[in-house]
């Protein structure tokens, strides 16, 4: 489960999210929540940043409530769902990211813990987007999720699940039209541990209304 992290302007690193996001992102998301629109770079639009609403609304739904929106894929289980199945082949995105949140649970209660990586530099989660035609209105809404795998060593006293983190490398064959679904999937696995950090933060982390700088601060 991936149900928070966050994305600021000062992107820094050498993958192909940080270098888009420094010269499109005005606003910081310390706490970037479910619904909103956030930075996204998809395949079709590879070399440009995009906001999408975060929670997978299927082209297929009736209406709006018709479906609860997905705010992640289980990778072991993408080709398995036929939606799921079906954007894997033609509709992946990154979603730029510079850190991401979850919650231990403890005899004192649940702790948040900001996860990134060891230099703190921006990357990429692996993502499906859709689009979804609002026949009443004649508006498409933008929607993607995130994919998440096992958790690796670092995050598994946290949680038992994480999101798939791309290498720069990875992101360019993400995005790729001719990459097979087997080296697709290939790439959806837990990020090496020991290039990643983790340490508590607030509770204010809690509620997405608070976006501000101290929800990433250290305890």
């Amino acid at each position: 489960m991936c149900g928070r992290y966050s994305v600021i302007p000062k992107a820094k690193g050498e993958s192909k999210a940080a270098k888009l996001l420094a010269k499109a992102l005005k606003e910081a998301h310390f706490n970037a929540a479910p619904s909103q629109q956030l930075p996204v770079v998809t395949n079709t639009q590879p070399h440009t940043i995009q906001f999408f609403s975060w929670g997978l609304q299927p082209f297929w739904a009736r209406d709006a409530k018709a479906v609860k929106r997905s705010i992640n894929a289980r990778a072991e289980t993408l080709t398995e769902k036929p939606s799921f199945r079906n954007l894997l082949k033609s509709k992946r995105c990154l979603v730029p990211a510079d850190g991401f949140f979850e919650w231990q649970v403890t005899p004192q209660g649940k702790v948040p813990h900001r996860i990134l990586l060891q230099d703190e530099n921006t990357f990429s989660f692996a993502g499906l987007w859709d689009e979804w035609l609002d026949k009443s209105s004649g508006e498409i809404l933008h929607t993607y999720t995130i994919i998440t795998t096992e958790a690796n060593e670092l995050v598994k006293p946290i949680h038992d699940r994480m999101p798939v983190i791309l290498s720069p490398e990875a992101e360019e064959l993400w995005l790729d039209a001719h990459e097979s679904q087997d080296d697709l999937l290939s790439l959806l696995k837990p990020y090496a541990a020991n290039k990643m950090k983790a340490y508590p933060v607030s509770p204010l982390v809690n509620s997405p209304l608070n976006n501000v700088p101290e929800v990433i601060n250290s305890l």
